[in-house]
């Protein structure tokens, strides 16, 4: 089988990644989202295994020291990283996958990986990032108040990307979210690949 694609989102916390992550898996079954391995504690409803993987910090050291990650980065706090055996492994067989990261991670992957497609989600404006920080009620104020700090060194890696969408609308940014993955699709080096067979088969005498 073809190799797959290796898509890569971020954002600041609160723009709403994981929210328009979700729903293009939803439209987009084809593609799997990877699991990252962190250090922070699961929130209420996270399950291990579904949401992320939570590990103590020494165990997560000890697995950056024998180099099972494809990339990690410490944020907010915590730590953070993605599988290289996981996610290689579905990529040659053929199926795309999508990394949830930071832009530390992401400048990770784009080194090891440079022909993965990668996009950050900007939120519409510093006051809607707060109210939807604030809104969650999950987090505690300082906590709150720390990533929007954050938020600006983030942000101003925005331009490291291939694609910059901007969430206001949920609906739009989704639409625009998936016409990123099927114009991907749609590259000739990509779709030579895919209809190897169907060329052949109209070459054929």
């Amino acid at each position: 089988m073809s190799d797959g694609t290796l898509f890569v989102v971020a954002a600041p916390s609160g723009a709403g990644k994981s929210t328009l992550v979700n729903a293009l898996l939803e439209r987009e079954p084809q593609i799997s989202l990877s699991v990252s391995h962190t250090t922070r504690p699961p929130r209420v409803g996270e399950q291990y295994g579904r949401h992320y993987f939570f590990v103590e910090r020494p165990d997560f050291e000890r697995e950056i020291a024998e180099g099972i990650f494809l990339e990690h980065a410490e944020v907010h706090g915590n730590l953070y990283g993605t599988s290289r055996t996981v996610v290689e492994g579905k990529l040659t067989a053929g199926g795309d996958v999508l990394l949830e990261i930071d832009w530390q991670g992401a400048r990770q992957v784009r080194k090891g990986k440079p022909d993965c497609v990668s996009v950050f989600i900007l939120p519409p404006s510093r006051p809607e990032l707060e109210r939807r920080l604030r809104g969650r009620g999950s987090d505690a104020p300082e906590v709150i108040e720390r990533r929007l700090f954050n938020s600006r060194e983030e942000i101003a890696h925005a331009h490291e990307f291939d694609y910059i969408i901007v969430n206001d609308r949920f609906e739009d940014a989704l639409a625009d979210l998936q016409a990123i993955v099927r114009a991907v699709r749609l590259r000739s080096a990509w779709a030579c690949k895919r209809h190897e067979a169907l060329i052949e088969e109209l070459l054929a005498p």
